[in-house]
Formats: structure tokens, sequence, C-alpha cells
């Protein structure tokens, strides 16, 4: 399933305009991005939370050259699914 499965689905549902059900899907993708970007943290009730991670500076190493390179820490996206999804995945 992807982004216009996602929008297709809601259009079917609303009963609006597949235009309408597109910025409906953008809107909420926008909207958890936007969050995640300000550090903050989103909660869907039997989906999950989305949040930021800090990932540590660290060396690796080119594996074609084998030279070492530092890599700068980042913030990283991170999702903890809920116990209603990990049940109905079983």
């Amino acid at each position: 399933m992807n982004k216009t499965d996602i929008a297709n689905a809601v259009h079917g549902k609303l009963g609006s305009t597949k235009v309408q059900a597109e910025e409906v899907v953008d809107t909420v993708i926008e909207s958890i991005v936007q969050t995640l970007k300000k550090g903050g943290e989103v909660s869907i009730a039997g989906l999950g939370i989305f949040s930021t991670k800090v990932r540590a500076a660290r060396q690796a190493r080119n594996p074609r050259t084998g030279e070492s390179i530092s890599v700068p820490s980042m913030r990283v996206p991170k999702f903890r699914p809920a116990k209603a999804l990990k049940d109905a995945v079983k």
C-alpha cells in the first residue's frame, strides 16, 4: 500500500473528491513531519508513537578505501507500534 492507495481509501470512506482525499492524507503526513522537526512526539491511538531519537557521533569506515570517517550526531525518526497494532499483525 502506498500514499495513493491510502488517499483512495479515504476517498471511499468519506465520499469526497479524490483531490480532497489526497489533501487530507498530505496534511496528516505534513503535520507528523512538522511535529517531529520541532522535536515533538505524535501519538495515534491504536497505531503507535512517532518520535525522534538522537544518534550519537561515531567513527565509521569507508568499505572501499578503509579510511576512517567521522559521522556527526543526528536526529533520526523512531516509531513505536501500539499494542493493538502488534496484536493485529500477529
